[in-house]
């Protein structure tokens, strides 16, 4: 199959690394390594933070622009099989595909598509009904969380669903695997720095964190970057010295390394949608302390390979830590179902086999 990739929210090129980038990088790397021909159609970035609709015309004119020089371009000849659109939702829908899709008689999916009727607010209402049509007209909408699947299912019956789970690329984080030591009581969390939902996290892990008992001796490596660093270590500005280790952004290997002498991966998980470092830290071996909250249920599963606490109970997370770092036994069970879960439950290669496989079905094309 020939396929046109979008991800409206931010491209694969994007300079700045986070999850949604990830996920779009995988994506394409799972279809190229089943021999799809993948092109990323446009780098527009329709994402807006604000749902006033002045703040959107700029964007709804930059997309006007797009489709018409895709739709020139596929005059000439280059027109693919399939349009795959990533992860739109009601701040970043997919203004091109859905309308390039249906006026050149292609077919068109998404994967990760959420809707929420809650966020039908202001400018938001609109661009939820882009959402919308764009989930009704698709040949099928690729779920990746339960969560996600009932919120579409809501609003639209009648769609075309499949479910394709969260997976990773394990190699890097397996190769060192930690081995849930005490020593040291080292903790790890990788997140991104900014507004909202994250500041949110690292707010409730600073609270937890002054909860411990005294005589755990623990340390923190916070990875991560962004706009609200400042905001972010003003949080834990209040522990001695030492216990809070801050190591900016990180690549992959450098965060494999530091996951392998780790004893523990905390992050309460504000709004994620399941959180891709909660599976790279299960496969380096690391159990996991998360809220039972969002899309994280996705990612860790409760009593096997970490704990989610009661959602929005500070306490808890705490004595899920404390739990977790007193009992050295336990971490090391929990780390070792954590890596088999991913091996077995979230690999790259059997991800990809279950994406081309679903693609090929509404293409009438066997892998």
């Amino acid at each position: 199959m020939k396929i046109a990739f979008y991800a409206p929210l931010k491209s694969p090129f994007h300079p700045v690394p986070s999850g949604d980038r990830s996920m779009a990088r995988m994506l394409l790397r799972a279809l190229g390594t089943r021999g799809q021909q993948v092109e990323v159609i446009s780098d527009l970035r329709s994402y807006s933070a604000q749902s006033d609709a002045s703040s959107y015309s700029e964007i709804e004119a930059c997309a006007r622009r797009e489709a018409t020089r895709i739709a020139t371009r596929w005059a000439n000849g280059d027109r693919p099989d399939l349009w795959l659109t990533y992860h739109p939702y009601y701040k970043a829908p997919d203004l091109l595909g859905p309308a390039l899709a249906r006026d050149h008689n292609i077919a068109y999916a998404t994967v990760e598509t959420s809707y929420s009727e809650r966020r039908n607010i202001g400018h938001w209402a609109q661009t939820q009904e882009q959402v919308l049509r764009g989930i009704e007209g698709a040949a099928v909408n690729i779920c990746m969380t339960d969560r996600d699947r009932e919120g579409i299912l809501a609003i639209a019956p009648n769609a075309r669903l499949a479910m394709l789970r969260p997976f990773i690329e394990p190699e890097p984080f397996m190769a060192g695997r930690a081995s849930c030591d005490a020593s040291g009581f080292r903790m790890i969390t990788v997140a991104m720095m900014r507004p909202g939902d994250k500041l949110a996290s690292y707010k409730m892990l600073a609270d937890a964190l002054g909860k411990l008992s005294h005589d755990l001796r623990w340390t923190l490596s916070v990875v991560g970057d962004g706009s609200a660093r400042n905001e972010v270590e003003a949080l834990f500005s209040h522990f001695e010295a030492g216990r809070i280790v801050w190591h900016g952004e990180l690549g992959t290997q450098q965060i494999a390394d530091l996951m392998a002498g780790s004893a523990l991966y905390v992050w309460p998980g504000y709004g994620e949608a399941y959180g891709l470092a909660y599976l790279e830290a299960q496969a380096a071996g690391l159990p996991v302390v998360a809220q039972r909250i969002a899309g994280v249920p996705e990612a860790v599963e409760h009593g096997l390979t970490g704990l989610l606490t009661k959602a929005y109970d500070t306490e808890a997370f705490a004595r899920g830590i404390e739990r977790l770092l007193s009992d050295q036994e336990e971490r090391y069970r929990m780390g070792k179902a954590a890596q088999k879960f991913i091996i077995s439950k979230r690999s790259f290669e059997a991800a990809a086999g279950r994406l081309v496989e679903i693609l090929g079905d509404i293409m009438g094309v066997r892998p």
